[in-house]
């Protein structure tokens, strides 16, 4: 996937790779791959890909995004039902489906819903549910590693019918996965396997359950396109910190976190297609709300002062036309209204983050100097006598996040506040976003964007030498995770292999998790079912069985570590969440 070239809606990449001869689908792989190698030339709305000396790809994006497959044009012989232009929209970022006129905006006012929505499902949004199942377990069955582009323009063409069919939500977790696909195929520095398992569980877990839902649940399962932006008359708004944004699908930008007298967060955001280049970038771009001329580096730092304000359920403010801002003054993280947010204890905080709410904590640690693990340095910190790890929020080399990390881990025996998202897992562990100023407790350091320099840290300092992680001891759920994990890139064969998984079901068994044991062995019993007919031929695979099987165990994972998790924080049990 290449963020030089424009985000191409679904249905187009459906199309173009639909429109392929069995021959030349066979080789769209090999043609992305070659594609993404090639030189990028963009010329305002337009982006060419130069093929070779003599022939060029054209991909026309008005507004930033195509649209069309007529938009998508090449100068070869073969053309239009050549291989390079399906090429090009599979290696092109995915991009949200056109929205319908009569779907929710910023302005503020309610929006009429064209019909109302039957208690249960349609026909036709089972059927679309059902593509998006198969589309979704088609790609498991294959893994990343074997996911090419024709299965992920199938995936693809599921989701834009779970939107036509009026399932957005399927539809957005159906495009997740292509895009974490694509990302783990580039070797995108943003990929996590842990956000991919997470993304297929979760649209799995949903085109399952929709034909079965009735109510206010199904509600939730068919989603929305757009968050609804409601009026929320006057706010006085202080800025907290900001925070880059650099995503697998293509993204990148900065948000900026803001809070109300009553401690309740706010966001503004400025996120678009693009590299680390818009993500280091955007910081110094004026906010969009109203017609102030605030960047969001300022706003961190400052306050707003917002009439007409619209705001999504999410906390992010809108920027329709009615909405008036202007500058007014901050305030310290010591000082009121900003003060409170470090008072909620940390179980609390932990408790509301696992519980589907905000994931943000604000916690006052004691640095303790830095470790070595096997995904890399992180510091150690004290927080009320909790021991806890912060690590980096984002890897990427063009972000300052592991810099300043190594740095804050050289200042020494200080007391900080901190800013920091929940990492779940059975140890308490938090990726950290923003700090006080090692020397100056009244300035505070956003540590995705702004660099501190030796000459920030207190005299003397010397970094202390990182000493290898003590391993921790935790439950055994790691045996069941690691094969959810590895299912994710190796799909069925990884786990079809003869005697993988007795000893781990059995040992799951002895320590108390039958639960676990159990759905280990299903999950081999599927990954290994391959049946034969009459002749002794191998029968095509069961996708549904495994793509069931994995799911329950993806599910019954997530839902012990964030008991457990809960339990490291000290925080109350969270609620089972389902997909």
């Amino acid at each position: 996937m290449s963020p030089d070239l424009p985000p191409v809606v679904p249905s187009v990449t459906a199309e173009l790779v639909a429109a392929l001869s069995p021959r030349l689908r066979k080789r769209l792989d090999a043609g992305v791959t070659k594609l993404l190698a090639r030189p990028v030339v963009r010329d305002g709305d337009t982006v060419r890909i130069a093929v070779d000396d003599d022939t060029d790809v054209e991909l026309r994006a008005p507004g930033g995004t195509v649209t069309d497959a007529d938009a998508i044009h090449c100068g070869c012989l073969l053309a239009p039902g050549c291989l390079h232009r399906a090429a090009a929209a599979s290696a092109a970022p995915v991009a949200e489906d056109t929205p319908a006129p009569a779907e929710a905006t910023e302005t503020g006012e309610d929006t009429k819903t064209a019909a109302v929505e039957p208690d249960a499902a349609t026909p036709g949004q089972r059927a679309a549910a059902r593509a998006v199942f198969d589309a979704a377990a088609a790609v498991l069955e294959a893994g990343t590693d074997g996911a090419g582009a024709v299965l992920q323009a199938e995936l693809l063409q599921a989701a834009h019918t779970a939107r036509l069919a009026g399932l957005p939500r399927a539809s957005a977790a159906a495009v997740s996965v292509v895009t974490g696909v694509r990302a783990a195929r580039s070797a995108d520095p943003a990929h996590r396997l842990t956000d991919l398992a997470g993304a297929l569980c979760g649209v799995l877990g949903v085109a399952h359950r929709i034909p079965h839902t009735t109510g206010p649940g199904l509600t939730g399962l068919r989603g929305t396109v757009r968050q609804p932006y409601r009026p929320d008359g006057s706010l006085r708004l202080y800025g907290l910190f900001s925070e880059p944004v650099l995503t697998a699908t293509g993204y990148a930008g900065a948000v900026t976190w803001t809070a109300d007298a009553d401690g309740r967060l706010y966001t503004v955001s400025d996120v678009a297609p693009g590299g680390p280049a818009r993500a280091t970038g955007a910081a110094d771009r004026a906010v969009r709300v109203g017609d102030t001329a605030l960047t969001h580096r300022e706003l961190s730092r400052a306050g707003l002062a917002v009439s007409g304000a619209t705001v999504s359920p999410t906390g992010r403010l809108g920027a329709g036309a009615g909405v008036r801002a202007v500058r007014a003054s901050g305030a310290a993280w010591r000082a009121e209204p900003l003060d409170r947010l470090w008072t909620v204890p940390a179980a609390e905080q932990v408790a509301r983050a696992l519980g589907g709410g905000q994931d943000l904590l604000f916690l006052e640690v004691t640095l303790a100097g830095p470790v070595r693990e096997a995904t890399g340095d992180c510091v150690l910190a004290d927080c009320a006598g909790l021991p806890l790890r912060l690590v980096t929020a984002h890897d990427d080399p063009a972000l300052p996040y592991r810099d300043n990390l190594r740095l804050l881990a050289a200042a020494g025996d200080r007391r900080l506040r901190i800013v920091a998202r929940l990492a779940p897992g059975p140890a308490p562990r938090a990726l950290l976003l923003a700090a006080e100023h090692p020397t100056d407790p009244d300035a505070r350091v956003d540590l995705g964007l702004d660099r501190l320099q030796h000459a920030d840290l207190p005299k003397g300092a010397v970094a202390p030498r990182s000493r290898p992680a003590q391993a921790a001891d935790e439950a055994p759920l790691h045996l069941l995770r690691r094969r959810v994990h590895q299912a994710v890139p190796g799909g069925r064969r990884v786990l079809a292999v003869a005697g993988s998984g007795p000893g781990d079901a059995a040992r799951l068994r002895r320590l108390g998790l039958a639960t676990a044991g159990d759905l280990l062995d299903d999950l081999h019993a599927a990954a290994a079912d391959r049946s034969r007919d009459p002749f002794g031929r191998l029968l095509p695979a069961d996708t549904d069985r495994f793509a069931r099987a994995w799911l329950a165990a993806a599910v019954y994972t997530d839902a012990v570590e964030r008991s457990l998790c809960a339990a490291a924080w000290g925080a109350a049990a969270p609620a089972v969440p389902v997909p």
